[in-house]
């Protein structure tokens, strides 16, 4: 994966980061998850961890915007 340098909005300086889940008793990175979202009765969500790719962000220093990449 390639990191962006320059913002695609502005021209400014692009700093990598994540977005932070925070969940009962947890806190981490983010995830991206495979197919459709289906209700799990413990969970909210089912997830299937084999199917899931950790979320890496940048994000411009001068405007604020956000760029994802689930590797």
């Amino acid at each position: 994966m390639h990191q962006p340098t320059n913002c695609p909005k502005c021209e400014g300086r692009m700093v990598t980061g994540f977005i932070v889940d925070i969940g009962y008793g947890a806190v981490a990175a983010s995830n991206w998850q495979e197919g459709e979202p289906k209700k799990s009765f413990w969970t909210g969500v089912k997830q299937v961890k084999s199917q899931q790719h950790e979320i890496t962000t940048w994000r411009c220093e001068r405007c604020g915007f956000l760029e994802s990449y689930a590797a």
